[in-house]
């Protein structure tokens, strides 16, 4: 459970801290790139402690790493609507879904992909004993 809540943190402090500069930035690939590598690294050691430190099955593993990416969608969600709040923008009730929806469209991918790593993994960790 402490590894759920310690990585979904990283995620919402990648999300947030990261900085989003306008669209016509050059180096605003730059930015999201590399926020994107950091939860990409984040999510595979999540999956390989579960996996081989603490010795889950593949499908506790794959809820596990889940669970963290919504967890980490859900605070990003909040952070939105807290900034929506500040400054006073008008949609405010569709930003209020965000709290549902977007765990929902990063905890449901996040679970198959993590389920077939963490079984592909599994299958190799098996060979090698």
């Amino acid at each position: 459970m402490f590894a759920v809540i310690l990585f979904g943190a990283v995620y919402l402090v990648v999300g947030v801290a990261f900085p989003n500069p306008p669209a016509t930035d050059k180096t605003q690939f730059m930015w999201r790139l590399a926020a994107w590598l950091i939860c990409a690294v984040a999510f595979a050691i999540h999956i390989c402690l579960s996996l081989f430190r603490f010795g889950n099955a593949p499908q506790r593993t794959a809820f596990q790493a889940a669970a963290s990416v919504a967890l980490g969608a859900f605070g990003l969600a909040v952070a939105a609507n807290i900034h929506s709040l500040m400054a006073g923008t008008r949609y405010q009730p569709l930003l209020a879904l965000a709290l549902a929806i977007w765990p929902c469209l990063t905890g449901v991918p996040a679970f198959v992909v993590a389920f077939v790593a963490a079984t592909v993994l599994a299958k190799f960790k098996l060979r090698l004993t």
